[in-house]
């Protein structure tokens, strides 16, 4: 088959089309033929390197974001049958281990991730659990499908689970034409919030609004973070917000502590713009400020936030399509940060 496959860590030189040996399912596994995979800035980070992930190892097919057909079944793989339209679960728990007996599996120290530290959707083939294959309804796409994985059901365990964001809250939202950013905003408003969207241009300030953002605040790059608190405070009558979603890291740190409300929670998931941030910690007790690092979601949300997906009212719109010959190009434009929704790959 072909895959893309990462050879060390650089500029996306790094990554070559190969030809590599179909996969074969063992016990327990399905081989699915990609029809879509979706691209994540984790894939860009681990192609710069350092690993995010422990177990990497180079050659490495990225893609955790998978949707296409079983094209072969193992032995004891359930229910799954050849044909069957599925979407992955990336992430690969033990299922053996105390924590995952516990229904922690989200902290399995031996949990693989497919196009993580395992080989991904970045391919014709790829070999999946037949635990982590999800059946897709018939009226979805499969390249929609391969949108929702990752950003999906990290929005949905930011949210809920961990920030425990309720009907008649606000919400902070940055980067918001970034794909956790977008489901995040649809989301909370499901959940009845109200929600306040950062972006850096006016077509992606644009998208957020159509999406279902109440107010919209233009910050880049440069924009000094007392200019969004105080777009914000504007916003609130002068309280701040109950909650913010900050998958950025330093950049919008500050911003996002200083706009919170007293007893306010800002639920942090992402370190796309560096690793360590600074708390000024008798401003934070002071006002009773909660920091909640989110977790990885357990296997039993993947479920859940798929269910809630399928009933409908929430899109996921597509930034550009690309060939699998195209996959560098497909990661410049995510890094570049000029996509406004996913960039997608079609084997």
């Amino acid at each position: 088959m072909r895959a893309v496959v990462q050879h060390g860590f650089g500029g996306v030189e790094v990554l070559a089309v190969e030809t590599v040996p179909d996969p074969v399912p063992g016990a327990g596994e399905v081989v699915v033929q990609v029809a879509a995979c979706g691209l994540n800035h984790l894939d860009v980070m681990q192609r710069r390197g350092p690993a995010k992930i422990p177990g990497f190892a180079s050659p490495h097919i990225a893609g955790m974001d998978i949707a296409g057909t079983v094209v072969a079944v193992g032995p004891a793989a359930g229910e799954l049958r050849e044909g069957d339209r599925v979407v992955v679960n990336p992430a690969v728990p033990c299922w053996k281990c105390e924590t995952c007996l516990r229904g922690n599996d989200g902290f399995c120290p031996d949990t693989r991730v497919l196009g993580g530290n395992a080989p991904g959707g970045y391919a014709e083939y790829v070999l999946v659990p037949a635990l982590n294959a999800h059946l897709v309804p018939d009226h979805v796409p499969l390249a929609e499908a391969a949108l929702l994985p990752t950003i999906w059901t990290t929005a949905w365990h930011a949210l809920s689970p961990v920030g425990g964001l309720r009907e008649g809250e606000t919400l902070l939202v940055h980067a918001a034409a970034s794909g956790v950013s977008l489901a995040a905003v649809q989301l909370a408003k499901q959940l009845g919030a109200t929600v306040i969207a950062t972006a850096s241009s006016a077509d992606k300030l644009a998208f957020a609004g159509g999406i279902g953002a109440d107010h919209l605040i233009l910050a880049g790059a440069d924009t000094p973070s007392e200019q969004v608190v105080g777009a914000v405070r504007e916003a609130t009558d002068g309280r701040g917000v109950d909650m913010v979603l900050d998958h950025v890291g330093p950049a919008t740190w500050p911003a996002s502590l200083f706009s919170l409300a007293p007893r306010g929670r800002l639920v942090f998931v992402g370190d796309t713009s560096g690793a360590e941030a600074t708390v000024p910690l008798e401003y934070s007790f002071h006002f009773g400020l909660k920091l909640l690092g989110s977790d990885p979601y357990p296997a039993r949300e993947f479920g859940e936030v798929l269910e809630r997906y399928w009933r409908g009212g929430l899109v996921t719109p597509v930034d550009e399509e690309f060939p699998l010959a195209d996959a560098a190009a497909a990661q410049s434009r995510l890094e570049e940060r000029r996509a406004v929704g996913k960039v997608l790959l079609r084997p």
